[in-house]
């Protein structure tokens, strides 16, 4: 793409792919994150166009990387059947948790602009670059924010409740393998921890996420099994599995670099969670602005914050919707920005930019 491209006042070839996509258009959202989303589509038709020539008066055949929506690939169709299929998968409603108690009945299906970000944050991953790692080696990333936390005052009759910030800000090493556990770098000093049990969704390893499966059916599955083990029915837990599954997801891709294919695949999963909204503004912990999906649980928002040109998750941040202890209407009681990631071979080593 250069500026040519962008200075041309009739609809290119490139323009025409994207508005034939439902689902991978940029008309009726807040930002420009058209251009890794064209790079992508062009390349992908452009290698179709090698792996199988047709005579310069046929259109080539689009691949979007074989992606599976609804039990049917994509690889090797034409141009009108993608579009067929993506339309369905965004119009289709995912039930797969049903609303959760104490939850508004239009949370029973993900938001249509939500679906077509993340079906965009998706294609965009799935294009970067794969970190090269060898076991040995640590997955290290830098993070600024606060969490909040409330305590009793007793300095009026009767008492109040005060929140107060605390400082999350850290660089964390984590083993590439899980051999070497994990360092973690804060300003009151460094933890080391040791390796513990085998590794999980809520404790992975690099290694690990490359285990995972990269199809949103079977990886939507094995996210669910774990949320509604432990939030389910029966378990106590007020969270309820549709929550759980989203900030299962929200922490796996803040808390470490996921492989491209897995990380596109937690994003098509994120579009299929009830309840998933889409939030025009929102601002990091190091006070970039950028557009973010969401989802509301008991008076609660849970952001995941992306960067409006290249769709890379900025952070992620909790708002509390009403007046209260927390907190006024709008007030970020939890908030996380992504500062740098990269591989090390040791810990307590930076990796270059």
């Amino acid at each position: 793409m250069n500026t040519a491209d962008d200075a041309r006042t009739e609809p290119s070839e490139r323009d025409e792919v994207l508005r034939r996509l439902p689902g991978l258009a940029d008309a009726n959202l807040p930002f420009r994150g058209h251009r890794p989303i064209k790079e992508h589509l062009m390349r992908e038709a452009a290698r179709a166009e090698q792996a199988d020539p047709r005579p310069s008066g046929r259109r080539p055949f689009l691949s979007l990387g074989g992606v599976s929506l609804g039990g049917s690939s994509l690889r090797g169709r034409s141009l009108g059947g993608v579009a067929a299929v993506v339309a369905c998968a965004v119009a289709a409603v995912f039930a797969v948790g049903g609303n959760e108690p104490g939850e508004p009945a239009e949370a029973a299906r993900p938001a249509p602009a939500a679906v077509r970000l993340l079906d965009r944050v998706a294609l965009a991953a799935a294009a970067a670059p794969a970190p090269p790692v060898r076991d040995g080696q640590f997955m290290y990333t830098k993070t600024v924010g606060h969490s909040t936390s409330l305590t009793e005052v007793t300095d009026v009759p009767g008492g109040r409740m005060e929140a107060a910030p605390t400082d999350e800000s850290a660089e964390r090493w984590l083993s590439v393998d899980g051999s070497a556990g994990m360092v973690v770098r804060t300003a009151t000093g460094t933890d080391r921890h040791r390796p513990g049990g085998p590794p999980s969704l809520n404790g992975p390893t690099y290694r690990f996420l490359e285990s995972l499966p990269t199809d949103p059916d079977r990886l939507l599955e094995l996210i669910y099994q774990d949320a509604r083990l432990n939030h389910g029915p029966g378990s106590g837990s007020t969270t309820g599995p549709d929550q759980q599954a989203f900030v299962a997801i929200g922490d796996l891709l803040r808390s470490i670099e996921a492989p491209p294919g897995l990380s596109a695949a937690l994003y098509r999963v994120a579009a299929r969670i009830p309840g998933v909204v889409l939030v025009p503004e929102a601002k990091d912990a190091a006070g970039r602005s950028g557009v973010a999906v969401a989802r509301v649980h008991r008076g609660e928002r849970t952001e995941w914050i992306f960067d409006k040109e290249s769709l890379r998750l900025l952070g992620a941040r909790t708002v509390v919707l009403e007046d209260g202890d927390w907190g006024a209407a709008g007030t970020a009681v939890t908030s996380v920005a992504i500062i740098a990631r990269g591989v090390t071979d040791r810990p307590e080593q930076v990796p270059k930019p």
